[in-house]
């Protein structure tokens, strides 16, 4: 069995990963590495619950091309 799913995980998942990232993490890296399929989703609720999290637009490589994805950072 895998890690749970429910948005209050991803969140604790996606606030940890942020947290010990230097750089924050994109969209891709977030589903890819996290599991997490709607990271925008989760990171409107961070925001809601008080995180300021900054969000950058960077590119970001795939099998089939590259994409303009958003580059999350959380800061202090």
């Amino acid at each position: 069995m895998g890690l749970p799913n429910d948005a209050k995980s991803q969140c604790q998942r996606i606030l940890e990963h942020l947290m010990n990232r230097t750089g924050g993490a994109t969209t891709l890296e977030l589903v890819r590495e996290l599991d997490i399929l709607r990271p925008g989703a989760r990171i409107c609720e961070l925001r809601q619950a008080g995180h300021n999290i900054m969000t950058h637009w960077a590119e970001d490589d795939t099998p089939l091309g590259r994409h303009r994805v958003a580059r999350y950072v959380l800061l202090a």
